[in-house]
């Protein structure tokens, strides 16, 4: 499988602190690629930076083939991105969002009544249609935003910290969705603070204080520490 992201030593600094100190890694294509660590961990630094919203220090990363440094319009229009803290316009319809966001992903009108159709049709939205985004409970929010994020089928889809507040029905329910998605070729970048959801990942890398210090498939990283879930994995790495 090839890979889709690529990161050789990429560093962030601010002055004399360190946010990401020379993170290396790889994701294959339809791989579901967790990203961890606690506040402060350099998680979102690192993100902004393979998202082409803030410029490395040093070091190198292609994304879906893209440079980070000189290429980062390209790299906006072949992924999706999903934030917990803003994802829909509450003031606009979910037919109204749909459109927008098609928009800004230049599709054009007819593949936007194509996509909005589907996507009413398989999230079963028919009765909130012409719903203000803001009246729906969270959980139907953050599966609409992720539908949103694939409607121009982009190669890497960047969620962060999706799952945050929902109930843990709807949880299950939007990693099925993700598993869909990884399914038909789309690689998933996923940060997340339920250790339980790392165990859905291929692979999980962790870090702590702007390194990487793990990296390795659930089963694999609970071998190594000798535990019986993630979530004790991450606490011997945090209490190093």
């Amino acid at each position: 499988m090839e890979n889709v992201i690529e990161v050789n030593n990429l560093t962030k600094t601010f002055g004399a602190f360190t946010a990401v100190d020379a993170i290396s890694f790889q994701v294959k294509k339809g791989e579901i690629f967790g990203f961890l660590g606690a506040n402060g961990a350099g998680k979102t630094t690192a993100i902004k930076m393979l998202i082409g919203i803030t410029t490395p220090t040093s070091g190198d990363a292609t994304i879906a083939g893209f440079n980070v440094y000189t290429q980062t319009e390209s790299i906006k229009r072949n992924i999706g991105y999903m934030s917990q803290k803003f994802a829909l316009y509450d003031d606009l319809t979910v037919k109204e969002n749909i459109t927008f966001f098609g928009g800004i992903y230049g599709l054009n009108r007819n593949t936007i009544k194509t996509k909005t159709r589907e996507l009413i049709d398989e999230l079963k939205l028919e009765q909130v249609t012409n719903q203000l985004v803001g009246s729906l409970p969270l959980g139907w929010k953050q599966k609409i935003s992720f539908s949103v994020a694939l409607l121009h089928r982009p190669k890497i889809v960047f969620l962060d910290e999706p799952t945050g507040g929902v109930d843990p029905i709807t949880r299950r329910q939007f990693w099925e969705m993700i598993y869909k998605a990884a399914n038909q070729g789309t690689t998933i970048f996923v940060t997340t603070h339920y250790m339980d959801e790392a165990e859905y990942c291929d692979r999980v890398c962790i870090m702590v204080d702007g390194q990487i210090e793990a990296l390795d498939a659930p089963k694999n990283l609970k071998k190594t520490f000798e535990v019986d879930s993630m979530n004790e994995v991450f606490l011997k790495l945090a209490r190093r």
